[in-house]
């Protein structure tokens, strides 16, 4: 395990007497829009709406950068991805990843004495020693990467991709040709491992590889939605989060079982049909904008959260581990994190936002846009644009690069961040500017040709 500070600090709940089942429920590229309780059509998804009417539904939930290796560092170690020197999407050939000393959800429930398991998309690093049963998990099953890091289509051909590897613990078991069945055998997986370990407390960390491109669902779910193969796949993860919440309830773990379902950005539009959809929201993955960093979560918790709730409280993903760690009585990291415990939000007993201020990032080390209570502020950036020239049925469209200028959106009266308000606004933006400031002190910012001694180094190839 790695060190943990010795003394623990101060809860601002009473410890529980029974220690709470989690189960987190990540999903890739899914929308701001693609759940029915969200806005959804053309699919329906009564499973995560039962979550959600059954808890909390949070509109205004975010990841700390819009794409996959960088959002699931940050979501598993309460850092911004560019402090663990993470960015954009690991693939085959990079020989980077999570760094030995980084501590994990995984670690934060182990030192609290649960059973853990990984299943599904991993994205911190696939060799060996990046792996999940080396950061906190007990158990693991799934892919290291992106699913379309691979040869096979079914729409484009990738052949500068390796096979992709199906990973069990830290053993590549087959290399896969299809991927039919991946949610159907996460799901068993994650139904075994709740049924093992019902009689102890346990997290469970399901990253579906879905609905990211190439999409694929099993042949019972074929055919299944009015919308096609997206509205499918998305079915099938709500199949899927029915079977577990049937599976707490069927052995009396429903009403001690903090459930959260969300995504690890917004979707990827370029491949319009089969991508997802953001309502009003600007932008898509990839981008700073509303579009690529909000993304929808649901959460119940039947003992602890009053049901039927619909929040706009702000709060982020590296918010998670340190409400872990508070509601586990396990003492944080001793290096630097930048999310805080949200659990005083969640549970009601103060409002949001959590933080004063959010920052996005994008790229390697780019300050692009920033939050601040309603407020957005964007820096000047190329941005990439997925939206104006899609593709279909599975073909990419064409990535336009349009120029953000220093902008101000009030998000409450205006989501769609349309209406530039940075020069009605002079004494907002000079506040979230010296902010931003502080940040580019300990985290650098390339823009500016500033390096941050807040930047942790992340793992590297140990020498044999």
């Amino acid at each position: 395990m790695k060190r943990l500070l010795s003394v623990t600090f101060s809860l601002v709940l009473p410890l529980f007497a029974e220690k709470p089942n989690i189960v987190l429920i990540f999903c890739d590229d899914l929308g701001y829009t693609d759940l029915s309780c969200q806005g959804a059509t053309g699919w329906k998804t009564p499973n995560i709406d039962r979550l959600a009417g059954e808890g909390i539904r949070f509109t205004d939930f975010h990841v700390s950068q819009a794409v996959c290796s960088a959002s699931r560092a940050s979501l598993l170690t309460g850092c911004y991805a560019n402090r663990i020197d993470f960015a954009g999407a690991l693939g085959p050939k990079n020989q980077n990843g999570l760094h030995d000393d980084e501590v994990t959800l995984g670690e934060i429930c182990q030192e609290a004495g649960y059973a853990t398991a990984a299943y599904g998309k991993w994205h911190l690093g696939h060799f060996p020693q990046y792996l999940p049963i080396h950061h906190g998990f007990d158990d693991y099953f799934g892919f290291p990467y992106s699913n379309d890091m691979w040869p096979s289509g079914p729409i484009e051909v990738k052949g500068h991709y390796p096979r992709l590897p199906l990973i069990e613990d830290d053993e590549v078991i087959i290399t896969v040709e299809d991927q039919t069945y991946m949610t159907k055998w996460l799901t068993e997986r994650s139904v075994r491992f709740i049924r093992k370990n019902h009689e102890k407390p346990f997290f469970l960390y399901l990253a579906h590889p879905q609905p990211h491109v190439p999409l694929y669902v099993s042949p019972e779910r074929q055919g299944s939605s009015e919308q096609g193969l997206y509205g499918d796949v998305i079915q099938e993860i709500d199949w899927s989060t029915g079977e577990i919440l049937r599976t707490l309830e069927e052995l009396g773990l429903a009403d001690n079982t903090w459930v959260i379902f969300t995504s690890d950005n917004g979707p990827w539009m370029t491949y319009g049909n089969h991508g997802g959809t953001v309502g009003p929201l600007r932008g898509s993955k990839g981008t700073s904008w509303e579009g690529g960093v909000r993304v929808p979560c649901v959460m119940r918790w039947p003992s602890r959260i009053q049901p039927g709730q619909v929040r706009d409280d702000l709060w982020a993903t590296i918010d998670i581990l340190p409400t872990f760690a508070a509601l586990l009585d396990v003492p944080l990291p001793e290096h630097p994190i930048d999310g805080v415990n949200a659990w005083p939000m969640i549970s009601g007993e103060k409002e949001g936002p959590v933080q004063e201020a959010y920052f996005y990032y994008y790229g390697q080390n780019n300050l692009e846009s920033m939050r601040m209570g309603p407020w957005k502020l964007i820096f000047p950036h190329k941005w990439r644009d997925e939206r104006s020239q899609p593709g279909k049925d599975g073909l990419r469209g064409t990535y336009l690069w349009p120029e953000a200028g220093l902008e101000l959106y009030n998000l409450e009266d205006d989501i769609a961040e349309s209406i530039n308000v940075i020069e009605q606004h002079p004494d907002v933006v000079a506040r979230m500017q010296k902010l931003a400031e502080e940040m580019r002190a300990d985290l650098g910012d390339d823009f500016q040709k500033r390096k941050g001694p807040g930047r942790r180094t992340g793992g590297r190839l140990k020498k044999s």
